[in-house]
């Protein structure tokens, strides 16, 4: 089992930065891709940027060259780095742990962290 735990979240205004926090409750970024989604309310959860296991990463268009995925192994714990934020980018922040084995993906979440952009 996996947890996962977010934290960093909060109210920002237009332009500014916010960094993201996701711990995990051991030493898994060797076994599983860790990624970030969001969610708004009504809306399906979006997915927003992985770091693979091999410590590459991929983003979403909306916020390619906005947003940064790192990792620090000795700390268990994965960053999303979040600049020029605009109003879209208003949701619940969700980390989460996948694998893919023989016997299907399997998925693990965080509780979710709200960030909310606003002036």
């Amino acid at each position: 089992q996996v947890r996962l735990v977010e934290s960093g979240g909060g109210l920002v205004q237009p332009g500014g930065s916010l960094r993201l926090s996701c711990a995990a409750s051991g030493s898994i970024f060797s076994i599983y891709d860790m990624a970030w989604y969001r969610q708004v309310p009504g809306k399906q959860r979006e997915w927003v940027g992985v770091i693979t296991r091999g410590g590459s990463t991929n983003y979403t268009d909306s916020v390619r060259r906005r947003f940064t995925i790192s990792r620090d192994s000795a700390k268990n714990t994965v960053y999303l780095q979040m600049n020029s934020l605009k109003s879209e980018d208003t949701a619940v922040y969700y980390c989460n742990a996948n694998k893919r084995t023989n016997r299907g993906r399997f998925d693990y979440w965080g509780q979710g962290t709200q960030v909310t952009v606003s002036s």
